[in-house]
Order: C-alpha cells, then structure tokens, then sequence
C-alpha cells in the first residue's frame, strides 16, 4: 500500500517532479508528508482519461460494477489498521474513531455495489395503441467530486463509490490537509479492478482546479462538500457551464432539550457528540436551546460530562477527543470563545487552548449566549457549545429555524405533539429525535436553505448522478 500522498492518473501514482506542499500531523504540529501540486498539463491528462473511462464504464454491467465495489469493500476492510493510522496522523482524531470511519467507508462501498443493480427505469402505459413508453436512467457523465478535511475516508469514499455505481467516470480532490486516506481507498478501488481511467485524484490549488474541470466541458457534474462561501463560488461556476450539482454545505445544529427528559443521559450523549472529531463536523450539535425549567440542572450535567472527555494523543487508547486539525482552526475557535466573553457569555466548561504543541483546545460550554455573539449565527466547527433557554414549544422552533443554514437539528423529548411538530417544522435535511444518530450508508444526507441541495447516501446518493431518458417507439410507418 502506498502509504503518501500521490496525484493519480491513468492508474499512474504520481509523487515526483512536481512541487510538493506539506501535510502537517495536529497532534504536533510537525510535517508528516507533502502532497504532490497538480499542474494543467495533469488536469488535461486526467479530463482525457476520464471521457475515455466514461465511455468504458458507462457500458460496464451493473453487475460487474457491483463486484469491483465489494471488492474493494473488502480490501478496506482488510486494511482499516493503516487507513485509519492515516486518518489520526493526519486529521488528529483518536485512532479508535478514525478505525471507525474507515469501517463506515467500506460499509459505504458495499451499500453503493447494491444499488448499482437497483437502478431501475419503467414503463409507462401508453394512450396510443400499439405504442411503447419506456423511461431509462443512465449516468450523468464525467465527475468532479471535492472533499472536505474532516472525514478524510468517508466522504472521498462516498463521493467515488456514488459515481462508480451509477457508471459515470471521476475526478476526485481530496481535501490537501488530509489527502492520504483517499489516496488508500482509491487504491484499493483499482487493486479491486477497477479500470485506470475511471477515477483520477488530484491535489493542488483549488480554485485552478475547479475551474479548469468544470469549464473543460468534459465534467457533468459537481459534487461538493464544504463551505457555504466556496459553495456558493463553485454553484456559479457549474451554473456557467450547466453542470448538474450536489452540494452538501455548512450546518449550524440546532439542539432543543425539553423539561420532560431524563436530564444526565441526555448531557452525557450531547457530550460525546460535541466532542466528534473536536466539534469539527457539519452536524454537530452547536446551539444548545434547553428549557428554562431545566436549565441549571443541563447546564451543570453538561458541563461535567464535557470536562470528563478526556483529551489528548490520537494514538492513546484512552483518547477521546484529540486536536484540532490545524492552526487556523484554533485561532479561529479562541476568536469565537473570546466574542462570546465579550458579549457576554459566561464561560462555564474548556474556554482555551490546551498546551503549546499541536492544536488542542479544551471543549468549551458558553453560558446565557445573547444573540449577538458570533457563535450564535456563525458556525464554529468546533469545540464550543453555545447555550440559551426557551420557554415554549413555538420559540424553540423560531430560534432553530431563524438561521439561513438548513442541515441538522437534534430534539430530546418525551412528548408525542412535541415530536410530531418538530418533524413538521424545523427546517433542516437531518432530524434527529431522542437520538444523534443521523448519517448511515442507506440513508440520504443532505440540506436545506444555505446547506445546500442533494443528498448523498441512500438511494437518493446514485439518484444524484443519474439523468433521464424516455423512449417512445410506435410500430414501422405504414403497417
């Protein structure tokens, strides 16, 4: 296994003569690899690749295309140790939970096999006698797929594993902080025997990436994972060009805790969920509205069961939350702390860094958080909770709904009307209800509002990578 960052092209790893960046371990702070820059000349060479490899795989059976994702499902499997050994050093999560992510990437591959041989078309009974009405789905066409950071094997997994199964060709990018565990799946894609010329990896300067793909005019479509600012510049320029999109972008969770719960089992799950990956995940639960009739008695639950996290090295077995993944992430975690002091805010749990080597900060609870705090309409992706109290069922749901971001929310009730009006009215694409269990391989994942439009995951993931045709066929002129 080639356990570096390398461009990959015509089934070619790449990692010489080119300018080369570095990749840096969080947990350190030291440089642990360098990643390879992509040039045009490569971007040509993988656009060519990938219009030839569309036109293979397009006409490679569904079966068949299932088979190579099992195969590499396994292969994952097999090598989940190093994969996830890639995804600590790199990302800075806790060996265990990255061993985890690895397992879901594999669990992904084989979940996305089963529905290359669900695609199905139909026909449709015809108003003209003798004629016939068939509905056919193909695939799109060539793909550029881009990825976040902060699920380095998932979300590249998914991304390619979606295309693969609807038969359309890829380009993926990597997120260049954490470009080694894609570089592991893709690998174990083509040793499973997927052709060369169906996937290319790429790494480099976004912005020179995404615009010579998507006006090279070979790419049909976009799927993106990030920001909502960089989500917005790649929607205009795939609109440019007509490329159909899948954009799963910023969240800002609303999480809603009623007066009829068992207060300390719900602080401890909140607790285990906000400390995911250092809070540095799309659904993380963000703002916390408890009712006032609970409130102290949340607060100081979760308060304990925030401090009880122990942080520290990735690759100590007793870890559960590790660092940030880089500098830039911890100051900007300090800035939201520090706005929060300002305006008010009481800092009840965590509040500052941890340390002077690698990126660590305590995980943080903000008490009595006004409206006009950063935290409050900004998404942290972080380690900082911010909390405020409601009073009835209709201002909880104006407080979650009052955001333009649209992705997850989190409730925790035991009242029936109170959960069915939940489900009625937040306005988001994940809802978790008593539970924070919202992302599995069969189910769609996906925004709303300025978290964007798709879903991935589920039936609805190939669904994304899919076009129509209909076909209507009478008998010959004159018989």
């Amino acid at each position: 296994m080639l356990e570096q960052p390398a461009l990959i092209i015509e089934g070619e790893f790449i990692t010489q003569d080119r300018e080369t960046l570095p990749v840096v371990n969080p947990a350190t702070g030291a440089e642990c690899a360098r990643y390879p820059v992509v040039t045009e000349a490569d971007l040509d060479r993988a656009l060519a690749a990938a219009a030839r490899g569309f036109e293979q795989w397009r006409r490679t059976s569904a079966v068949e295309r299932a088979t190579i994702l099992h195969k590499a499902a396994a292969l994952v499997r097999e090598r989940a140790d190093r994969i996830a050994a890639a995804v600590s050093r790199e990302l800075g999560s806790p060996l265990a939970a990255a061993r985890f992510e690895v397992m879901v990437a594999s669990d992904v591959l084989d979940w996305s096999a089963g529905e290359a041989r669900r695609v199905y078309g139909r026909v449709v009974p015809s108003r003209i006698p003798g004629v016939r009405q068939i509905v056919q789905r193909g695939p799109v066409g060539p793909v550029f797929a881009a990825c976040p950071w902060n699920m380095p094997a998932i979300f590249p997994t998914r991304k390619m594993a979606e295309a693969l199964a609807a038969g359309c060709s890829v380009i993926i990018k990597p997120a260049e902080e954490t470009p080694t565990p894609a570089v592991m799946v893709l690998e174990a894609l083509l040793d499973a025997g997927l052709p060369a010329d169906v996937v290319s990896m790429v790494f480099g300067v976004p912005d020179m990436i995404s615009r010579r793909l998507l006006g090279s005019g070979v790419v049909r479509k976009l799927s993106f994972t990030g920001s909502v600012r960089v989500g917005r510049h790649l929607a205009g320029l795939a609109a440019e060009h007509l490329v159909k999109s899948t954009l799963e972008l910023g969240g800002h969770a609303p999480t809603l805790v009623f007066d009829d719960v068992e207060v300390e089992p719900v602080a401890q799950m909140l607790a285990g969920r906000k400390a995911r990956n250092s809070g540095q995940v799309c659904n993380s639960p963000t703002r916390f509205y408890v009712h006032a009739n609970i409130y102290a008695r949340f607060r100081k639950a979760f308060a304990g069961a925030l401090e009880a996290v122990k942080i520290g090295d990735p690759l100590d077995q007793a870890t559960q939350m590790g660092p940030l993944v880089n500098e830039k992430r911890l100051s900007a975690i300090e800035a939201f702390v520090e706005d929060g002091r300002r305006n008010g805010a009481k800092i009840i749990a965590g509040g500052s860094r941890i340390g002077n080597q690698g990126f660590y900060h305590g995980l943080t609870l903000l008490d009595e958080v006004p409206d006009t705090a950063r935290v409050m309409h900004d998404e942290p992706f972080g380690p900082v909770a911010a909390m405020q109290a409601f009073h009835t069922l209709d201002e909880a749901i104006e407080k979650s709904n009052s955001l333009p971001f649209g992705l997850a929310a989190y409730a925790f009730t035991s009242s029936r009307r109170t959960l069915d009006a939940l489900a009625a009215d937040l306005e988001v694409g994940l809802l978790g209800l008593n539970h924070c269990d919202i992302a599995a391989a069969e189910t769609p994942f996906g925004g709303m509002k300025d978290s964007g439009y798709g879903s991935e995951g589920g039936s609805e993931g190939v669904e994304g990578y899919l076009v129509t045709k209909f076909v209507t066929e009478a008998p010959p002129v004159g018989q």
